[in-house]
């Protein structure tokens, strides 16, 4: 179900919807042509009636107001306006399972606000990084995170249409972000993440290693200037890297690699270890179309490893396996999905994922863990870099415009962002980098 349709579960921040932030508020009047046309057209879906009615419930209830009409006194009542402030942050803990007193929950509150205030920032930083122009945040709206306050910008003529639409787009992403934080402390990733390195510090990387000690190799490969696509790649080690010169649709690439022992043997393999950030959970659940951080972030814990050779990955499973029975538990491999060997199809179901993209990803579950694992071969991983159509730059502008993410958070008759020219001009302007 698209994050656009009219069953999505973030109809109130459509802009094509009975939600819609217009140029003018009009609440006073009742009996208006405009007002009834609203309602007219309300009418016309059960769904989006059901809706109205929960979320008016659900307003009057936080900001203790009866109508609308109440809200005007709290825009220019600041002692009403701070009490019922309190209030709402009472609520807001409970309802989140926040412990502590006032002030610890509004630090907390701060921290959601934050979140939601990187989401858009991760966006402009990246993805449309040439548009920042367009789509960056009115400044009283940035500034601002108590969400009374904000729930009473978007009932204030005082406020242009884009300045309302980001305050009711913030509190949104400040509500996706308190479900992921509630979400984290009932599984307590935190102290997942730490123990899933401890556990790859203690048994599975070569014992004769540092902590965090690598060792730096150059991947130097050859690229179809089409596409890029890598036909081959060969490993150099530094002291070697001033003896060549590389041709056009060539490339030298730096990779720091680990290592692991089996038996006598030590196997290099370069990891990417994370835990994803909160900005990221909130933009995933946007494009899933979810508000249940439990059912679409299933890959909140990391690895990507990249090894020579399969025959390497293989061994790097076996040890997997093996180094998790010194740790006392057993791991299984759970929704593995593999085109490694003979570059078959990926079948990836992500809106944007490529059909071209080779790669071996299963999760493992151990330790009372569920890590995602996603492993490459060095010519894979470079596809996975630069490759037309398979580069995870590529893949990340895809998903957010074909997922519907970017219009849901910067609708054309705000931010006047033509959606598949930027799509378009974002493709080639990564494609361009490499």
């Amino acid at each position: 179900m698209s994050v656009l349709s009219s069953n999505s579960v973030f109809t109130s921040l459509l802009q094509n919807g009975p939600f819609t932030v217009t140029k003018e508020i009009k609440h006073n009047g009742h009996f208006s042509a405009q007002t009834r046309q609203w309602v007219k057209c309300l009418q016309q879906d059960p769904n989006n009636r059901t809706k109205y009615r929960a979320l008016r419930g659900q307003l009057f209830e936080f900001l203790a107001v009866n109508n609308i009409e109440e809200i005007d006194e709290l825009m220019v009542n600041s002692a009403l306006r701070q009490q019922r402030s309190e209030r709402a942050f009472h609520l807001l803990g409970n309802m989140f399972g926040l412990e502590g007193n006032l002030n610890e929950i509004k630090d907390r509150v701060d921290e959601y606000a934050r979140t939601a205030d990187e989401v858009i920032h991760s966006i402009k930083g990246k993805i449309l990084a040439p548009f920042a122009s367009y789509i960056e945040s009115t400044n009283e709206i940035e500034v601002i995170n108590n969400p009374v306050e904000l729930l009473i910008i978007m009932f204030n003529g005082k406020y242009h249409q884009k300045a309302r639409f980001e305050a009711r787009r913030k509190i949104i992403l400040m509500t996706l972000a308190g479900s992921i934080d509630q979400r984290e402390r009932e599984t307590e990733i935190k102290n997942k993440f730490s123990e899933f390195l401890s556990f790859l510090n203690g048994y599975v990387w070569s014992p004769n290693l540092t902590i965090g000690e690598y060792a730096p190799v150059f991947l130097h490969s050859k690229h179809n200037l089409d596409d890029y696509y890598c036909n081959e790649v060969n490993v150099v080690p530094p002291h070697k890297i001033k003896s060549i010169e590389p041709a056009p649709g060539e490339k030298l690439t730096l990779i720091k690699r680990r290592s692991f022992t089996v038996g006598k043997k030590k196997i290099p393999i370069y990891v990417s270890i994370r835990k994803k950030p909160q900005a990221a959970k909130v933009l995933k659940l946007l494009r899933k179309n979810e508000k249940n951080p439990g059912i679409a972030v299933d890959d909140e814990l990391g690895l990507m490893g990249v090894l020579d050779s399969f025959s390497d990955i293989k061994t790097f499973q076996q040890h997997l396996t093996h180094s998790a029975s010194k740790a006392n538990s057993l791991m299984v491999l759970e929704d593995i999905s593999d085109t490694l060997i003979d570059d078959s199809q990926y079948g990836g179901t992500a809106t944007g994922s490529s059909d071209k993209t080779s790669m071996m990803k299963f999760f493992a579950r151990l330790g009372g863990m569920r890590v995602e694992f996603i492993i490459h071969t060095n010519k894979t991983w470079l596809n996975y870099m630069f490759q037309h159509d398979v580069a995870h730059n590529e893949y990340e502008v895809k998903r957010m415009f074909d997922s519907g993410v970017i219009e849901l958070l910067f609708p054309n008759d705000i931010f006047h962002l033509e959606h598949d020219k930027a799509r378009d001009e974002m493709i080639k302007f990564f494609r361009k980098q490499v």
